[in-house]
């Protein structure tokens, strides 16, 4: 399953098929990330693809930002144009293998990218958890759309009441609406959250 992903996102990539990459750190994000005082928090951006949050997370001088990918391109091109950016803090990996304890976990459409089985998205809820410190939390942007039986057509969606029907056993809500301030081509279509580890 890891290689047959990892493929599928590193073929993406290589053929500049990048339609959700919108080139810069998604507004919702950025304006929540304005909000957090503390800059040693450790932070985690899974499925971070070329990881604009993790730049301007950077940039407003977070010290402990890790991204994670599934496939090992974007991972390069962000350290090429971040050359300081530490190789520790780079991770090329299976998001439903990988270990570690964060503070906070952006969540950017991560979740939609992944084949929509209620198995996969059970195991994603409960690895968010675990990759969570005690009250630790998950914060972004899930996409607001219908979720259709077509299995190709990625990004896949779903609406807050199936969402939170995975997420409420390991979380608890702090806020999941319509984001106000997406970017025009996604408004309306994007649910920004706030959720606590349980």
């Amino acid at each position: 399953m890891r290689h047959q992903e990892e493929s599928y996102w590193t073929t993406r990539y290589k053929e500049k098929q990048t339609g959700w990459d919108i080139g810069f750190a998604a507004t919702p994000i950025k304006t929540y990330i304005d909000q957090l005082e503390d800059k040693n928090i450790k932070l985690l951006i899974p499925g971070a693809g070329n990881g604009y949050e993790a730049e301007y997370l950077i940039e407003k001088g977070f010290t402990n930002v890790h991204i994670l990918d599934i496939s090992e391109i974007p991972l390069q091109d962000f350290k090429k144009r971040n050359p300081t950016f530490p190789d520790t803090h780079l991770h090329h990996a299976n998001f439903f293998e990988f270990e570690g304890q964060f503070d906070i976990i952006i969540e950017q459409t991560f979740f939609c990218s992944f084949v929509p089985s209620a198995e996969n998205r059970s195991a994603y809820a409960q690895q968010m958890a675990s990759l969570l410190k005690e009250k630790g939390k998950l914060v972004g942007l899930w996409f607001a759309i219908p979720l259709t039986d077509d299995l190709e057509k990625r990004p896949f969606g779903g609406d807050k009441k199936l969402y939170l029907s995975y997420l409420a056993p390991f979380f608890t809500e702090k806020t999941f609406q319509p984001s106000y301030n997406s970017i025009p081509p996604r408004q309306d279509r994007e649910l920004f959250g706030i959720f606590i580890k349980k």
